[in-house]
């Protein structure tokens, strides 16, 4: 059999010999058209610096993939920089950009017949885009990861992005002057990489190792080291040789896979946003997947890293203390992790960790002891109830008490709210509610870190609740709540809540609660009316009328 299973359709036989004279303008020779074609789907964009080191990455793996007897063919895909768009409504396109990538790479791919594909990437929707469109192809694939970036330094304290949004709230709150917010503004991000802590870039890279998409210790090496481009030589190496074997996504994105993959986002205390993200892929692999999969795992896996929003350390700490492949020992060892899935390189997981001892070393703290975890529960809780009888998402690492009821402070815009808290309107004990920035009302779900962030700023951390329809950042933290299923676009209850309305979050019980009677709230709902969309076309207008809910991963392509 040989190894241009799909490219052979383009390059063999008389009638393609049109195609092959375009090869040849790129480079093709007489001896390259039995050769397999691999897409080189490089990410590289001086928008964001996540993204601004990949060319040099797509480089290198262009020429491994020629001496590793491929074909290479470069194209390029694009990314939303999160951080920059940030409280804008730019930020509408982040959770679009997912599915614009995934498309873009199926396109590319499929429509130029290629054998495999090596996609290169940095910011947060580059790695779920790139692996919807895996699964979707089912081709041999590999993702690298571009690395994360080191962090800043101020006053003795590590710096990441989100010191910057926090920075915000502690000026406005009137704890530090205006030279101090500069001075944090211009250290919190000193080079090349995706966000330091435990974002949601830097989850979903572990999640991906997790799932053996990407090799082993890729996913917290930094940007500007040398292994990194060592790495990326490596995966091509790999991903030519997975051609060879015709070892496919489906091989290996399976049930049991995505389970690993939640255990390691638990006990490294991963974003929010992996659990879209994971629902949307699982989706487009035909796995079966649902909310109620994450509560059980949290349930079973303690959060075993301290790492930032809510911890003391970084990724490139975690990357020095044994990286992912330390932590997944650690699960296996205590029966938290499937040995037997199948990993990119041909071997399996129980394979791949062998010679990695049990336990982590004892000279640091970035990982914990077994016997003594930073929290014995994971810390992504998936709450329902009456305001979210689909299912919502919360976040209760770094919280005392992840219990409270209070009265509903309600905004229409995520805009509204960052006003109402920077001019000190929000008080302890307050329920904040920002709705109508789901996936079909936002449209496009923007993330939430503006306010989060003002509200640690401010001090009210563990004090105020925050509810929404829309995502958090991985850099959030505090009792927050989101991706509430239905959205208030759709007629959630959550469109029902009125000012002063009480409201309960109790992650002990799994509950998010609107405390009024059923009959109110039934008379609310024969009153209520959708709002005229906000956009009717291009991007976001088609978003809005193909995006299911996000209690189902807010996927574009169901049950069309």
């Amino acid at each position: 059999m040989t190894d241009n299973l799909k490219s052979k359709t383009i390059t063999e036989g008389v009638q393609r010999s049109p195609n092959r004279a375009m090869l040849r303008a790129v480079g093709f020779g007489d001896d390259d058209f039995s050769k397999p074609i691999v897409g080189v789907a490089n990410g590289y964009s001086t928008i964001t610096p996540c993204n601004m080191g990949l060319n040099d990455l797509a480089l290198k793996a262009d020429a491994s993939i020629k001496k590793a007897g491929g074909m290479p063919q470069m194209f390029g895909t694009i990314t939303i920089s999160d951080g920059i768009s940030m409280g804008t409504e730019g930020m509408k396109y982040s959770l679009v950009s997912r599915d614009v990538i995934a498309d873009s790479i199926e396109t590319a791919c499929t429509g130029q017949s290629m054998d495999g594909v090596i996609a290169i990437g940095g910011c947060d929707k580059n790695m779920p885009g790139a692996m919807i469109a895996m699964a979707r192809m089912n081709i041999p694939a590999i993702f690298v990861y571009g690395g994360t970036i080191k962090p800043g330094h101020h006053n003795g304290k590590d710096l990441t992005v989100v010191s910057a949004f926090e920075a915000v709230g502690q000026y406005s709150a009137g704890k530090i002057d205006e030279t101090e917010l500069t001075a944090i503004e211009k250290k919190a991000c000193p080079g090349a990489g995706s966000c330091g802590g435990m974002f949601t870039a830097n989850t979903m890279s572990s999640a991906f190792e997790a799932m053996g998409m990407s090799l082993p210790y890729s996913s917290t090496m930094a940007a500007e080291d040398a292994e990194k481009a060592q790495s990326t030589e490596k995966s091509a190496y790999v991903l030519v040789e997975a051609i060879r074997q015709q070892i496919l996504p489906s091989h290996i994105l399976t049930r049991k896979a995505f389970e690993n993959a939640i255990a390691v986002i638990m006990a490294v205390g991963g974003s929010t946003n992996s659990v879209l993200h994971l629902l949307a892929i699982a989706n487009t692999m035909g796995v079966e997947l649902t909310l109620d999969d994450f509560e059980n795992i949290r349930q079973r896996v303690p959060v075993i890293c301290d790492l930032k929003p809510s911890g003391r350390y970084v990724t490139v700490d975690l990357h020095n203390a044994g990286g992912i492949p330390q932590v997944m020992k650690m699960l296996l060892a205590n029966g938290l992790l499937h040995g037997d899935c199948l990993t990119i390189t041909g071997q399996t997981i129980a394979e791949i960790l062998g010679d990695i001892p049990e336990n982590p070393p004892v000279n640091q703290d970035v990982i914990r002891q077994w016997g003594n975890p930073l929290y014995k529960e994971g810390h992504l809780a998936i709450l329902k109830g009456n305001l979210a009888s689909e299912g919502s998402v919360a976040k209760i690492s770094g919280v005392k008490n992840p219990q409270m009821t209070g009265p509903a402070r309600v905004f229409e815009s995520e805009e509204e709210c960052l006003d109402a808290i920077l001019a000190g309107k929000i008080q302890a004990g307050d329920v904040v509610i920002v709705r109508y920035e789901g996936p079909v009302g936002g449209p496009g779900m923007r993330e939430m870190l503006a306010p989060t962030s003002a509200i640690i700023g401010a001090g009210l951390g563990d004090k105020v609740g925050l509810i929404t329809d829309g995502r958090f950042s991985g850099g959030t933290y505090g009792l927050v709540v989101g991706h509430v299923a239905p959205e208030a676009a759709v007629g959630g209850n959550i469109a029902l809540v009125k000012e002063g309305d009480s409201i309960t979050i109790d992650a002990h019980e799994k509950l998010l609660q609107i405390n009024v009677s059923d009959e109110e709230l039934a008379k609310r709902a024969s009153q209520w009316q959708p709002p005229q969309p906000r956009y009717r076309r291009g991007v976001l207008g088609k978003y809005r009328k193909l995006v299911s809910s996000s209690s189902l991963g807010a996927v574009t392509d169901l049950n069309l």
